[in-house]
């Protein structure tokens, strides 16, 4: 048991040292329940595909932001208020960068022409895959960090610069192909309509061929690892206990399935939002810097240890302001636009 929670718990910064840890039973407990919460959702999606109604999906999406703050209730009431902060501000940072996720989607299953009742699989499995290695990601990260935490200074410079091409590139998001897709391409056979959700199939020739729900699943799946390499630091920017840092990426990515419904068309219309994403992510690249100057054990940095760490508050105060400030200013271009929400939820349904 002494050994899970010192895992669990690794790279815990020196502030974090009188905090009172977390049950195990609790890490146990709250882990079977997502699971299982987990595999429902899947089985949901596999049996019965379908295209969810804006009712349905603010349902799911509102279940599943209530149980992260049932979650961090939780965490405020057995372990304490610092976990608890953590934790809300970690879940808050995963969720608005996974809206950036979104808009990747929107390209992929745009440019694959995914029948959007199978959309809800493609995002589940990718949803999945996603947990799987971003918590590979986090074991990884949670073991460098606690041999090297100077690693920040690599966190917090590579954080920026993630920050600046977010706020000032103009580069194309392109077709939805990744090298890994163009790749698979050139050195498998595909065939160019779906056949259901079937991953292969045998035609006529009598040969095996890989349908495009197979390079599609890829598709999610890898992007979403390349969005990881975002996260992961910036969320260790917040925490470095890594049983709070998976947590909080499971949290937002539950409800992201529901939430790519929910928004739809709006997400490319909301066109300050890299804006806002660009801030949080210097923000937090701004923090690791700091981090790393106050706990770095290099004799010519000694001087960091005077600067005070950014408190989670703060981080909390400016993830919500800088999504807010974003989203506001998005809709009231889209008003002076004349694009109303009623028109994109209109054009969604029809494509529907």
């Amino acid at each position: 048991m002494d050994i899970l929670s010192s895992t669990l718990a690794a790279g815990g910064n020196a502030a974090a040292a009188s905090e009172s840890p977390i049950p195990v039973w609790f890490m146990i407990t709250s882990g079977i329940i997502v699971v299982a919460i987990l595999v429902f959702d899947l089985l949901l999606v596999v049996k019965r595909p379908h295209t969810p109604s804006m009712r349905e999906a603010s349902i799911w999406v509102a279940f599943y932001v209530a149980l992260a703050l049932v979650f961090a209730g939780a965490l405020f009431a057995i372990g304490d208020a610092q976990h608890g902060s953590e934790f809300l501000t970690g879940w808050l940072l995963e969720y608005s960068l996974s809206i950036d996720n979104l808009f990747v989607f929107i390209i992929i299953m745009g440019s694959f022409s995914v029948p959007r009742k199978y959309q809800q699989e493609v995002l589940m499995v990718g949803i999945i895959i996603a947990i799987i290695f971003r918590g590979i990601f986090i074991l990884a990260g949670a073991a460098i960090i606690s041999a090297f935490v100077e690693v920040f200074f690599i966190f917090g410079i590579f954080l920026l610069i993630v920050a600046y091409r977010q706020a000032f590139s103009s580069e194309d998001e392109g077709d939805g192909e990744n090298g890994l897709i163009r790749f698979l391409r050139k050195r498998i056979n595909v065939v160019d309509e779906y056949h259901g959700n079937k991953l292969r199939v045998t035609l006529d020739d009598n040969k095996k061929y890989w349908t495009p729900m197979f390079i599609v699943f890829i598709a999610i799946g890898s992007t979403d690892v390349m969005f990881a390499l975002d996260s992961i630091p910036a969320i260790f920017g917040v925490t470095q206990n890594a049983f709070l840092v998976f947590t909080a990426n499971v949290f937002a990515l539950m409800g992201l399935r529901q939430l790519y419904f929910l928004l739809g068309g709006l997400v490319d219309k909301l066109v300050y939002l890299h804006y806002g994403i660009a801030a949080i992510l210097g923000f937090i690249g701004v923090k690791l810097i700091i981090h790393a100057l106050h706990s770095s054990d290099w004799e010519f940095l000694s001087w960091g240890h005077s600067i005070p760490e950014v408190p989670t508050w703060l981080s909390l105060t400016v993830i919500v302001l800088a999504m807010a400030v974003a989203t506001v200013a998005s809709l009231a271009k889209m008003k002076k636009d004349g694009i109303s929400f009623k028109d994109v939820s209109s054009n969604e349904s029809e494509e529907a």
